[in-house]
């Protein structure tokens, strides 16, 4: 097979849980190739600030992290690859074969750590203004929004996290999330609750997105209403960040391995706890994790995986 490359460990991702099973995977002698897909380092390059890395106080940014563990795989001899897998050719059992834009990958094992991406709202008007005032990231486009108010739609701890952030650049934040109770950590929200006595940060809950605004410039505001009475309101802003989740990047092994309802890969083999469906084949981070979803906990799977993926390869 021309361009064919050839492994006993072959690793889909390179965010946290990707390098972390290859720093594992490596220091076994399993000789990994990790393919980095075309977000290379994960959604973690997108934040700035990281206070809940153990041993990283009183943070580290995303970029500096992901450049470490990346540094880290290195030294052990990973062998990475700037790729993207776009079609399976056999994932029956071992040997795997994969297709990349650029080679062709046969391996006797897989660790699947392709992370996730944002959740749209789904309005048209969404679609329109996408890069004219819409945007999914505030550590990559806030700058844009200096002096200016903004509005932040979610209510996890990336939402919290970048209202925040947004904060100290612009002039308002508007927080807007579909329920009363917010789910994230309880410093993130003491936090929150601060910028709102300073006025820094205006509260809109229960409400929900019913529009956006805008013309041939960009978004020029928002409609949202009131889940419990109805109520409408009309913000005049310039710049709307969607945050409200993410969505696993599983459409590759759809029909392929077994997902749950929300896509996310289905492990926890009574043999191996990160295997799925088929022998060989692991899953790590949030493309198998729709619970936690942490750095921290992409990381733990990553070595599960790689552990589980040693064992394998140590019985066949």
């Amino acid at each position: 097979m021309k361009n064919n490359k050839k492994t006993k460990l072959l690793i889909l991702g390179s965010g946290p849980a990707g390098f972390t099973s290859a720093i594992y995977a490596a220091r076994a002698n399993l000789n990994p190739v990790l393919i980095t897909g075309k977000s290379i380092g994960g959604q973690l390059t997108q934040t700035l600030s990281i206070e809940n890395w153990p041993g990283n106080f009183p943070y580290v940014t995303g970029p500096k992290l992901m450049e470490r563990l990346r540094n880290h795989a290195v030294y052990f001899n990973t062998q990475i690859i700037n790729d993207t897998i776009i079609k399976i050719i056999n994932f029956k059992k071992s040997p795997f074969i994969l297709k990349g834009n650029l080679f062709n990958f046969t391996c006797k094992s897989i660790i699947i750590a392709t992370g996730s991406y944002p959740r749209f709202l789904g309005l048209p008007s969404e679609k329109k203004f996408l890069g004219k005032g819409i945007s999914y990231c505030a550590i990559c486009d806030g700058f844009l929004y200096r002096d200016k108010v903004v509005a932040v739609i979610g209510g996890g701890n990336t939402a919290l996290e970048e209202a925040l952030y947004l904060s100290n650049i612009s002039s308002q934040v508007h927080l807007i999330h579909r329920k009363n109770d917010f789910n994230a950590e309880k410093i993130l929200i003491d936090k929150i609750k601060i910028k709102i006595k300073e006025k820094k940060i205006i509260l809109h809950t229960p409400y929900v997105v019913k529009k956006i605004l805008g013309d041939n410039t960009g978004v020029t505001g928002i409609k949202i209403f009131s889940v419990n009475s109805k109520n409408i309101k009309i913000i005049k802003l310039y710049g709307i960040f969607i945050l409200i989740g993410s969505i696993p990047n599983t459409i590759l092994f759809k029909q392929k391995l077994k997902l749950n309802k929300q896509g996310y890969i289905l492990t926890n083999n009574k043999n191996f706890f990160t295997q799925t469906n088929i022998p060989g084949i692991f899953a790590a981070g949030d493309v198998m994790d729709n619970i936690y979803r942490q750095a921290i906990t992409s990381a733990a799977t990553g070595c599960m995986a790689a552990l589980d993926a040693q064992k394998f390869l140590n019985k066949n």
